[in-house]
């Protein structure tokens, strides 16, 4: 049970793997990279401006002791002058007290200063860090989106030329089935008009039948011009000599045919 615990485990693992990497795409877990970079270099210039903060209102504070210092100064020398030594005396000591502060304060004004300087620094390197990440991103962002639209492009062209590939058999299927049919109709003519296949209609006739009707209608026309030209003329004699020439050839002609039938 256990090997198949590790196994099932594993095998859900490779498929969640699997299933994560085609949902991933480069060009959003860029931007989230880039963005936060952004958010620790706002952090960072929030550090340094809070920095600053202090630094300035150290210097206030020094300012403000520095006044005061210098006033008791001028007080104690007052003091003297009027031959008031107590007084003196007491503006000095507390004149001494505030140089001891402003001493404290210019220690921490120093410390904070040196700590605006590597925030300073920091922020600067981090900034340029983020300039050439944001490059880089917008760089490969770029060369991803034109590779995935090369492979789209490729693989509809792909699809393209599998459907003109079929449509290629298509056209070639039926101009085979078309030639077939043309043949096949071309022969069926020829066993026709060669008399081995009978007409169910009754409307073929072979070669010779063919002729003989055209010989005979051409006769015909011949007997009815002779007529026409005979009545014309005012003669009765002629229609009927070349009624009775063409009569025998008639007959004659319906001779040969029945000689034919009979071999």
């Amino acid at each position: 049970m256990s090997g198949v615990m590790k196994r099932m485990g594993m095998i859900f693992r490779a498929k969640a793997n699997k299933a994560l990497d085609r949902a991933e795409d480069p060009r959003e877990t860029l931007d989230y990279s880039y963005q936060k970079q952004l958010e620790l270099l706002q952090k960072v210039r929030r550090g340094v401006a809070d920095v600053a903060t202090s630094r300035k209102r150290l210097e206030l504070q020094l300012n403000q002791l520095r006044s005061k210092s210098a006033q008791l100064e001028d007080q104690g020398r007052k003091a003297l002058a009027l031959g008031r030594e107590d007084l003196a005396r007491e503006a000095l000591s507390r004149r001494a007290a505030l140089q001891q502060q402003v001493s404290d304060l210019e220690v921490q004004h120093q410390t904070l200063q040196g700590e605006e300087e590597k925030l300073t620094l920091a922020s600067q390197r981090l900034q340029a860090k983020v300039d050439a990440f944001r490059t880089k991103k917008e760089t490969i962002k770029a060369t991803y989106t034109a590779a995935q639209a090369q492979t789209r492009i490729g693989e509809a062209f792909s699809g393209i030329s599998e459907e003109m590939g079929d449509v290629g058999l298509a056209i070639q299927r039926a101009e085979d089935k078309t030639a077939q049919m043309q043949a096949r109709a071309g022969a069926l003519d020829e066993l026709m008009a060669s008399g081995a296949l009978d007409d169910p209609t009754g409307m073929a006739k072979d070669d010779i039948t063919a002729e003989l009707e055209r010989i005979s209608g051409g006769a015909d026309v011949e007997l009815e011009l002779q007529r026409m030209k005979a009545e014309l003329a005012g003669g009765g004699s002629a229609p009927q000599a070349i009624e009775g020439g063409a009569q025998g050839e008639n007959q004659q002609q319906a001779q040969g045919q029945h000689r034919f039938d009979k071999q």
